[in-house]
This record gives structure tokens, C-alpha cells and sequence, in this order.
């Protein structure tokens, strides 16, 4: 394939099947890291600069500024450099190292927020800190991925549609859920077309998206201490939302390089701890496709380090996981169902 543009390149239908992860039913992966920035994040990135520009918000040398727990920051990172945006970036310190170099080598300002929000998380302390920076210089621009309908539309026209056009309609998609762009853009799309896809949200243990207590967290990706504004609760006919705890994440990152030989993302495990633990509500012949935002490599320094993991979960945890397979059918995962009759 020839591209114009580095941030077009990637494959937008690259579906790999997961033989044997379910017994009874066929679970695929929807691989999103195959980009340059190495995320699904870059669809939201490259949507919001390019609606920015056409609203006329941005122009040559505007400073662009943005929160960002990692992957979304080093998206922007690479498609401002393209463009010639300078951009600030704000994250906290449980963005993984590797991500904080990987945005300030591609020549964005990096600042790291380490005080925690009313709801033990860093989001709006980041939040916080850009509205200071936006009162204080005006020509700043906030793209605002929590709140930009450019971040839906992102994956309601990209993400959703090239399921559809190159896998087909699935029985059950599983989506992660950070800013809720992906799961908002899939819902939508999967109403406009009529089809009996049931949509599974998946989210962390500690975030506060489907309105369950905060909690410190640890893994960056999924979960926010705040709601975003593009989540619509209730909006949508039918959908499952589950939370996932972070040791479960771990596992299913660790037990999918094992058994897979796939270097998968936190955000990647927790959405695949899901599928394992609703194995039990899947019927037997049903075709499942979960969506994989990210790649391993960012979290060789935590999730794939045993002294990280040892340092937070604990030496028996550690010991555990060494054999451990996935957690089973009925692992005490908080699983909710939404629907509107």
C-alpha cells in the first residue's frame, strides 16, 4: 500500500482469531496497534486535529494542548509533528516511561500533574492544570478528547464500519472504555445498521464511567476518576458493561504472550479478562470480537515486569501468575447489564 501520510497507514481489517480461548464459541481480535503511533488512538487524534482545522480553530503554529494517560499523547505527539503544532501534553505517573519518551522524542512538552483528584485519580488534576494554562494564554487550544464529538465520530465511521465490512456482525463485541469514544462510535454505528450485536463496555475496577466508587488504579488506559462527557448512559437500546480488576488484566496480558504469542496492552488485557469472565453468557457457536487498542511494548516496565508487579500485587500474586491460567467463567468480576425496553 503507498500513503500519503504516515498516519493513514495501518490495516483497518486485521482480525485475528484466538483458537481455543473460548471452548464453545470463536473469539477474534480486532488489532488497532498496526500504526505508527501504535494505538487505536490515533483515529481520535488525527479526527479531532483534522475538525479542528476545518472549524477554522487551529491554524500554522497554533499550540495545541491535551490530557493524556499515553497512548493518546503520543498520537497527537506524532501528528502535530507532521503538522506543525507545537503541543503541550499533560499526563501523571502512572503513565508508563516508555510513553513519556516516546511523546517527548517526538518533540512534545510534557508535563507530569502528581497531585490526585477528589476521586484518588490524577484526570482532574490534569484537567485542572490545563484550565489554568487555558486562562492564562488564550490562544491555547484544548482539543478536549472527553468531551469532543469528533472522538465518537472517529470510531462510529472508522472503527465500527471496518468491523462490519471485514469481519461482519458479530454476536458479541467487546470494547474498552476510557474516554468511551470507541464504545459510544461502535454503539451508534451498530443501531444505525439494525443489528443484534450485543455491545460489551469494559472498564476497570476504581473508574467511575458506569458509576461505581473510585479507586486508586494503576494501569493507564482504561478507567477515568471523572465521567467524560461523551458517555451517554442509557442512550442506546442495549448494552452489557463490565468492570474488570487490574490483577485480572495482568493475567490476560500475561497468559495471551504465553499462549497467543501476542504482546498485548493493559487496556488490550482487561478487555479480553472480560470476554473470559462472561463465558458463562456467551451461547455455544457465537462468533466474539474484541477490540485490541494497544500493544505490549509500553507496558514492558509494569505489567510484564515482575518487580513491578511483585512491588503492587503482592510476591504471591507474583508466584501465582507463573502457571496461573485465565481467571475462570465465573471469577468475581462486577459485571452489570443495561437495557431499554
Amino acid at each position: 500500500m503507498l500513503y500519503d501520510s504516515a498516519h493513514d497507514a495501518g490495516d483497518p481489517h486485521c482480525f485475528v482469531r484466538l483458537a481455543g480461548f473460548l471452548p464453545h464459541a470463536e473469539t477474534w481480535l480486532k488489532l488497532e496497534a498496526q500504526n505508527p503511533a501504535g494505538s487505536i488512538k490515533i483515529k481520535a487524534a488525527r479526527a479531532m486535529i483534522t475538525a479542528a482545522e476545518e472549524a477554522g480553530r487551529i491554524g500554522p503554529g497554533t499550540r495545541l494542548i491535551e490530557s493524556t494517560s499515553g497512548n493518546l499523547g503520543i498520537a497527537l505527539a506524532s501528528i502535530c509533528a507532521a503538522r506543525g503544532y507545537p503541543i503541550t501534553l499533560v499526563t501523571d505517573p502512572n503513565a508508563n516511561y516508555r510513553s513519556v519518551q516516546q511523546m517527548r522524542a517526538l518533540g512534545a512538552d510534557v508535563v507530569i500533574v502528581d497531585q490526585r483528584d477528589a476521586n484518588d485519580g490524577f484526570l482532574g488534576s490534569r484537567i485542572a492544570h490545563i484550565s489554568l494554562k487555558l486562562a492564562a494564554d488564550p490562544a491555547l487550544v484544548w482539543l478536549n478528547q472527553y468531551a469532543n464529538p469528533a472522538n465518537v465520530a472517529a470510531h462510529r465511521e472508522g472503527t465500527a464500519v471496518e468491523i462490519t465490512e471485514g469481519f461482519g456482525v458479530p454476536d458479541r463485541l467487546f470494547v474498552g472504555v476510557g474516554t468511551s469514544g470507541t464504545l459510544m462510535g461502535c454503539l451508534e454505528h451498530f443501531a444505525r445498521i439494525g443489528a443484534a450485536t450485543v455491545v460489551v463496555g469494559v472498564d476497570a475496577v476504581g473508574s467511575v464511567t458506569f458509576g461505581g466508587p473510585a479507586a486508586r488504579r494503576l494501569i493507564p488506559g482504561l478507567g477515568s476518576s471523572r465521567v467524560p462527557e461523551i458517555f451517554r448512559r442509557g442512550e442506546h437500546s442495549r448494552y452489557e458493561r463490565m468492570l474488570v480488576p487490574e490483577p485480572d488484566a495482568i493475567v490476560a496480558c500475561r497468559r495471551t504472550a504465553a499462549d497467543h504469542g501476542l504482546l498485548v496492552g493493559g487496556s488490550t488485557g482487561t478487555v479480553l479478562a472480560a470476554v473470559r469472565a462472561s463465558a458463562h453468557r456467551i451461547p455455544a457457536g457465537s462468533r466474539v470480537l474484541a477490540v485490541s487498542p494497544d500493544h505490549g511494548h509500553a507496558y514492558l516496565d509494569t505489567v510484564y515486569d515482575d518487580t513491578w508487579v511483585a512491588a503492587h500485587y503482592g510476591q504471591d500474586f507474583l508466584k501465582d501468575i507463573g502457571g496461573r491460567p485465565l481467571p475462570p467463567a465465573r471469577t468475581p468480576v462486577t459485571a452489570e447489564s443495561e437495557s431499554s425496553k
